[in-house]
This record gives C-alpha cells, structure tokens and sequence, in this order.
C-alpha cells in the first residue's frame, strides 16, 4: 500500500507540484472551486478563547528517588498568550526552566517510600486562530533566526537532507517559493502513519535513507522544518496539544473528548521576509487524508482534502496551544540523554525513562475547559 501510495505521489512531485501553484498563498481553481461548494477550512483571527489546561501525573509507588516533569505554555504571541501556572504535588515541585532554550516546566522529586506520588499543573491560556498575510511583518532578531537554520540532532541539514531539500525546491526562487515547494513535497512524499507510537520520533535522517516517510506529526512536521532549513529557509516546529473540536467539522483536526491524553500535536512554522513566521502544517494534511474517512484518500484536489491543503499553508485554527519550540532539550535534574522534544509529562527513576508514550502505565491525565466570559 505505502509503495502505491509512493509512486503515485512521485509523479506529482516529479512534475514539480510547486510550479502549478503561482504565489506562495495563491488558491488554485480546484480549491476555489471545493470550499465554494464543499467542505470549509478556513481559520480567521479575532475571536480569542481561554482555555484551562490541566495535566495530571500520578506514579506507582517509589522505591527509589524519582522526578517527573510537565511541560508549561512558554509560547507567547500574537496568537497564544499564557496567563497563569499553577500545581500541587506531594513531592518536591518548582516551576524551573531548561536553562537554555527558555523552556518552562514544573519539575517534581519525590523520594523512595512515597506510597501514591502526584503532581497536577493547571495552566490557562488565551489562543485564537493565525493567519499570516502581514503587510509590514513583525522582523525577527538575527540570532533568532540563526538559530532556526541550525541543525539538531535528529533534524540535520547536510547529506541526505540537503540533497532532498535542493531536489524539492529545484526552480524555486526565493523563501516563500522554496518554502510552498517542500511543504508540497512532503504532502505529495510522506504520509500518515496510525500505528507510529505517541506523536512519532522526529527521525528526518533515518526516515530519509530508508525511504519509509510515514509517521505522524513530529515526524513529518520534523522533515519539513528540517528540508526548510537545509534549503536556507529558517523553521522550526512547535510542541503542544489540541484543546477543542474543530470548528469546521473535520474530526482529525480536533480533539475528540474531554480527555487531551493522545492529542498532543506537533506544528511547524517558517520565517518568510515579506510576511514574517508563518504558519505550516503539512501533517495534518496527511493526517485528514489518511483518518478521516475510512478510506485512505490520495489526492489533495479531493473535495474534503483540498481546504485543508489550502488552509494549513499559512493558517491554523485557534483550537490548539503550543508549549514551546525546543530541541535537544535536557530537563534540570535529569540523568538521562536530552529529549528531541518535550510535548509529553516526563517521569525519570534509576532505571531510566518512564514510557511517555504509555499512559496506561505511567499514569497521566491532560483534560481542558474553556472559560466562558
């Protein structure tokens, strides 16, 4: 299946998908045409929700000395503002930082013996929908945008993915052009994968030299970033979890209850001169193509995918927060290696990590409410 789904796709991308689509944020006719009569995806800013994020963790009983940490909102913007943290725990809990990113946190310690340890972090938050179309961007500091073009450990810019990112963006001349044509790259190449554990690993070099480019968001929003860097265009991607359904009615591109526990989800965003950090997300293309319906649809001009082919290149609704942009991120206290991201709670003993991707067993709870005025 992943083979036909690859040729067929090749083609598209062979024939050079970016040059059918004049403008970084044009519509093509078929596009027009499908959210005119179909489906609608189409983000607006101006309404802003609050929402109160609550993240519980609670441990089986320590036999040895134990930490636990839970990401904290530390994104602030035209589009997301944190107003509040709080947190109880019967343990040793402090709101702390990464000390290098600016990375914000609770950081929990609990010694042997504690029978039920818990910690509980509730934070509120302002979002509303992004869409980037600016006259007169907001420009971004040099250093910042250095550090968007750098690689990280499992985001490299050279080898494989340079050669891949001059392959997509052959022709493409300028940032927004280059960018347009790999984020039609990775629609046309990579593609959903449901039995991908949590969000996926983020491995751009591996999932380039095995050719296997199924995965899910931190997976194909990682390649993208990482081929959006290798060709010269700063990006980087954003870590945070789904809070509300869609407004538009597309089941994957929302949470589906209550409990938040499987809907964290990666995003990405470029740095375009004429408009500033703008808003990508070519996962969730891949997502509504693959999980929506029950077949798998592989055509973007297909009534249900084509707004949203349209929409995430340059928008994204206001029913998600971000925690932060981090990589290679080491947690204060840890023993353990630096994580590739921190989107997840995070629990650490003698015997390593706890299994994030597992809540069953190490036990957590993210749940939100939106606070009405």
């Amino acid at each position: 299946m992943n083979l036909q789904r690859r040729a067929l796709f090749g083609r598209a991308a062979g024939l050079g998908l970016a040059a059918t689509l004049p403008g970084a944020l044009s519509t093509p006719a078929w596009a027009q045409a499908a959210t005119s009569s179909g489906p609608r995806f189409d983000p607006r800013p101006g309404d802003w929700r609050t929402f109160d994020v609550t993240t519980r963790v609670d441990l089986p009983a320590t036999r040895g000395a134990t930490r636990v940490w839970v990401p904290l909102p530390t994104v602030q913007t035209g589009w997301q503002v944190p107003v509040t943290d709080a947190f109880t725990s019967n343990g040793q809990a402090r709101i702390a930082t990464d000390g290098h990113q600016g990375v914000r946190m609770v950081a929990a310690e609990f010694p042997a013996g504690v029978a039920q340890p818990f910690v509980e972090v509730t934070s509120r938050v302002r979002t509303q929908s992004r869409v980037e179309a600016r006259q007169h961007p907001v420009h971004e500091d040099a250093a910042t945008l250095r550090h968007a073009l750098q690689p990280t450990h499992l985001l490299p810019t050279d080898g494989i993915v340079r050669e891949t990112a001059l392959k997509a963006t052959r022709g493409a001349r300028g940032d927004e052009a280059k960018a347009r044509a790999i984020y039609d790259w990775v629609v046309a190449n990579a593609w959903r994968e449901p039995k991908v554990k949590g969000c996926g690993e983020g491995d751009v070099k591996t999932m380039l030299e095995t050719g296997n480019l199924g995965g899910k968001c931190a997976d194909l929003n990682a390649l993208f970033v990482a081929l959006c860097r290798a060709a010269g265009v700063p990006a980087r991607d954003l870590y945070g979890v789904r809070l509300a359904p869609s407004s538009f009615g597309y089941q994957q591109l929302g949470s589906g209850s209550a409990n938040l526990t499987g809907a964290q989800h990666c995003r990405a965003e470029v740095y375009l001169q004429a408009r500033g950090w703008t808003a990508m997300d070519p996962a969730d293309v891949a997502k509504v193509m693959r999980q929506e319906r029950p077949e798998w649809i592989k055509r973007t001009d297909d009534p249900l995918i084509a707004p949203v082919y349209r929409g995430l290149y340059g928008a994204w609704e206001g029913n998600w927060m971000a925690y932060n942009t981090a990589h290679d991120i080491k947690l204060p206290g840890s023993q353990g290696d630096a994580l590739g991201f921190f989107m997840y709670p995070m629990a650490e003993n003698a015997e390593g990590w706890f299994d994030q991707y597992t809540p069953a067993e190490f036990k957590y709870k993210i749940s939100a409410s939106e606070v009405k005025a």
